[in-house]
C-alpha cells in the first residue's frame, strides 16, 4: 500500500485550470446524510482525463503524440477537490459484468451477469437498494445493460432500488433521445421502425449526453431538500464515434499518432496481449476526443447546478466508467483484454469533509470494491455480505489496514458458450482469462493461452512477458497464490480449466523450470481487436 500524496498537476497550465474552481469550503465538515451522484461513462480511456495525465510521465500521458490531449477541467476539478484512484480496474472489462460488479459488490460470476446481455439475478442487492431502504430518493438515467436482451428497453420492470427509472434504457449506444407524450424514446428509426444509432441532427437538447444531463439537473433540483442517490450512465465515448456539433470537428486538425505499443511486436506476448497489425484511424480518434469533451462540458453543467442549489458540499460525486478503450494501443480498439487501456478505468471521488482534497490512492482497486467502500464513506449500514473490499480507510486517511493487500482481481469469460458476438462485438465469454493486478505488476492466466507477467513500473506499455524470468519467480508465486485463493473463495469458473489449473500449480510451486502444456491450447479469442464501426450492432 502506498500512502497518499497530494494531487500535484504536472504543468502550471493544468494547475491554473483547476484553481479557477477552488472553493473555500473544501475543508467543510462531513454532511450528516450526503447525497450520492454517480457519473458513469462507457468505454472511456483513462488517459483522456487531464487529472490522470498529470500523474503520468509524458510518454504515457501523451500516447497519441506529444502534447495531444483533450482538456477536461470539470472532471479534473472533481479529482483536485477529492480523490483520484490511480490504479482502478474494471473487475471484468466488458459492459454487463463490470456494471454488475459495481452495483452489487459481487464478482460477476456470482451475480448472474457474467457476460454481456445476461440479466442480474433477482436476489442481488445493489447499493441503490441499500440507500432506498435508508430513506434516500433514488433515480437512474441512461444505459443499464443488466436486464437481458431488451434493446433499447426503457424503464425495466425490475428496478433494483432505483425508484425513478423512466430514463433508464437497457442496451444500446443511441445518439439522439427525445421525449413527448409517448415518453422518452430513441429519435432515429429505420424503415422497419427499429431505433438506430444515427446522429440525425441531434443538438444540445437531444444529443444523448445532453439529454441525460438535463434529466440529471432536473432530478437534482427536485430533490434539493432531501438526500438523494442518482446514477447517470452516459453511453459515450463508446462507439459509434459520432458526436454533435461543434464537437464533431473540434479535433479534426490534430495529427494523432499511433501509440508506441502498436509499433512493437513485443516479447513472448500471449494472444490476449499480442500486438495486432491494425490500421490507426485518426478521424475516429478525433471524434472520440470530441465525445470526451462533450462529456466534460456536461459534467460542468451538473457541477454548476449543485453550486447553484447549495448542494455541492453535501454531495458525494463519483466519476467512473464500465471499462476502457484501447484506442489504438497494441494495434487494437475497444476492450476485453487485460491491457491497461482496456481494463484500467477512471475513478474520481468528491466527498467533502470525508476525503481530503488532492488525495491520490495508489493501490490497486476494482469496481467490485465500490459498493462496500462508498456505503462506509457515507456512514450507511451495509446489510449485505459483499465480495469486494471496504477501501474507505484508503480514501479517508491513507493508512492501510495491517492485512491490506495491494491487488485487484480482474477476469473475463467463463460463462455460457456463445457462437455470435454480443452487444459489443467480443467473443471472449467461452474462453477468457483472469489475473491479479497490483500497482507494479500484472499476472494473468487463461484457459487457452500462455500465462503472463508484466512489470508495470518498468514496462508501462506492456510489451515484455516476464512470466518465466528467474528474477520474477517470487513475484509470480505471490500473485499466483493470491489469484488461486480468490478463485477458490469466489468460485471463479476458470479454476476448473486444465490449463489454468496447471499454470497456477507451477506458478505457486518452488519449481524453476516451466513445463510446456501437455497439449496445444485453443487460441484465446483476441477480444478487444474489433475495429470500431459507425454502424449499429
Amino acid at each position: 500500500m502506498h500512502a497518499f500524496r497530494p494531487f500535484l498537476p504536472r504543468s502550471l497550465s493544468l494547475l491554473l485550470s483547476l484553481s479557477v474552481f477552488v472553493s473555500p469550503s473544501a475543508a467543510a465538515a462531513a454532511p450528516a446524510r450526503p447525497n450520492l451522484l454517480i457519473i458513469q461513462t462507457d468505454e472511456h480511456n483513462f488517459r483522456t482525463l487531464g487529472c490522470y495525465r498529470a500523474l503520468l510521465p509524458a510518454d504515457q500521458a501523451f500516447i497519441w503524440g506529444e502534447g495531444i490531449k483533450v482538456d477536461t477541467p470539470h472532471l479534473d476539478w472533481i479529482a483536485a477537490h477529492g480523490a483520484i484512484a490511480d490504479r482502478f480496474y474494471a473487475t471484468s472489462p466488458v459492459c454487463t459484468p463490470s456494471r454488475a460488479a459495481l452495483l452489487t459488490g459481487r464478482y460477476p460470476q456470482n451475480t448472474g451477469a457474467i457476460q454481456n446481455d445476461l440479466p442480474l439475478r433477482d436476489d442481488v442487492v445493489t447499493y441503490a437498494e441499500v440507500l432506498r431502504r435508508a430513506g434516500y430518493a433514488t433515480g437512474y438515467a441512461g444505459k443499464w445493460h443488466l436486464d437481458g436482451d431488451a434493446r433499447p428497453g426503457f424503464a425495466p420492470a425490475r428496478k433494483f432500488g432505483w425508484e425513478e427509472n423512466r430514463y433508464m434504457f437497457n442496451r444500446g449506444h443511441y445518439k439522439k433521445l427525445i421525449e413527448d407524450e409517448k415518453g422518452p424514446r430513441v429519435g432515429p428509426v429505420n424503415a422497419q421502425g427499429v431505433p438506430t444509432y444515427a446522429l440525425d441532427g441531434a443538438d444540445a437538447k437531444s444529443f444523448t449526453t445532453d439529454f441525460l444531463t438535463d434529466r440529471t439537473i432536473d432530478f437534482i433540483r427536485r430533490h434539493a431538500a432531501a438526500p438523494f442517490c442518482w446514477h447517470v450512465s452516459f453511453p459515450d465515448p463508446h462507439g459509434p464515434n459520432t458526436v454533435r456539433a461543434p464537437y464533431d470537428t473540434m479535433f479534426f486538425n490534430v495529427d494523432f499518432k499511433q501509440p508506441r505499443s502498436a509499433q512493437s511486436p513485443g516479447k513472448d506476448l500471449p494472444a490476449y496481449a499480442a500486438t495486432l497489425a491494425g490500421a490507426f484511424n485518426k478521424n475516429q480518434m478525433a471524434l472520440y476526443f470530441g465525445m470526451v469533451k462533450c462529456l466534460d462540458d456536461n459534467v460542468g453543467r451538473i457541477l454548476a447546478t449543485l453550486r447553484e442549489t447549495g448542494q455541492l458540499e453535501r454531495t458525494f460525486i463519483v466519476v467512473t466508467s464500465d471499462h476502457g478503450d484501447l484506442c489504438g494501443e497494441h494495434g487494437r480498439d475497444n476492450k476485453g483484454v487485460p491491457m491497461e487501456g482496456s481494463s484500467r478505468i477512471p475513478f474520481l471521488l468528491h466527498a467533502p469533509g470525508v476525503v481530503p482534497p488532492g488525495t491520490v490512492v495508489r493501490s490497486a482497486l476494482g469496481n467490485v470494491d465500490f459498493k462496500p467502500t462508498i456505503l462506509a464513506l457515507m456512514g450507511i449500514t451495509n446489510p449485505t455480505t459483499d465480495e469486494g473490499r471496504d477501501a474507505s480507510v484508503l480514501f479517508r486517511t491513507g493508512r492501510a489496514p495491517a492485512d491490506w493487500a495491494d491487488h485487484a482481481f480482474v477476469r473475463i469469460g467463463g460463462g455460457p458458450k456463445r457462437t455470435t458476438a454480443g452487444e459489443d462485438g467480443e467473443l471472449a465469454e467461452g474462453n477468457g482469462w483472469l489475473g491479479t493486478f497490483s500497482r507494479d505488476y500484472k499476472f494473468i492466466v487463461a484457459p487457452g493461452a500462455a500465462p503472463s507477467l508484466f512489470d508495470l513500473a518498468n514496462d508501462p506499455h506492456e510489451l515484455t512477458n516476464l512470466f518465466t524470468a528467474p528474477a520474477q519467480r517470487a513475484t509470480v508465486r505471490r500473485l499466483a497464490t493470491a489469484l488461486h485463493d480468490y478463485a477458490q473463495r469466489f468460485q471463479d469458473p476458470h479454476l476448473a480449466a486444465p490449463r489454468v489449473k496447471s499454470d497456477l500449480a507451477w506458478a505457486m510451486s518452488a519449481s524453476a523450470d516451466y513445463p510446456a502444456p501437455a497439449a496445444p491450447a485453443d487460441p484465446a479469442p483476441a477480444a478487444g481487436k474489433t475495429k470500431r464501426k459507425n454502424k449499429q450492432k
